[in-house]
């Protein structure tokens, strides 16, 4: 799932919790979701755990090597 799919199936509410749980806010996360910033690597973390994995950190940030550091990778 992408994050604009997930941030578009949240209340305004629970979208302000969503931002707040991840270390940001609604307008940040909103910038990442329509894909005009992208997120460091901290606020990739956190949208996984926050998502409960339903959007992975793969989704936002496919530049980084999350294998590597997951230790799936075959160099781990």
């Amino acid at each position: 799932m992408t994050l604009l799919d997930y941030i578009k199936t949240l209340s305004k509410d629970e979208l302000e919790r969503f931002a707040t749980g991840c270390g940001t806010t609604v307008g940040q996360m909103k910038q990442v979701a329509y894909g005009n910033r992208r997120p460091n690597g901290g606020l990739a973390i956190a949208i996984d755990r926050e998502t409960r994995g339903e959007v992975p950190c793969e989704m936002t940030r496919p530049d980084i090597d999350w294998a590597y550091l997951r230790g799936s990778s075959k160099a781990a």
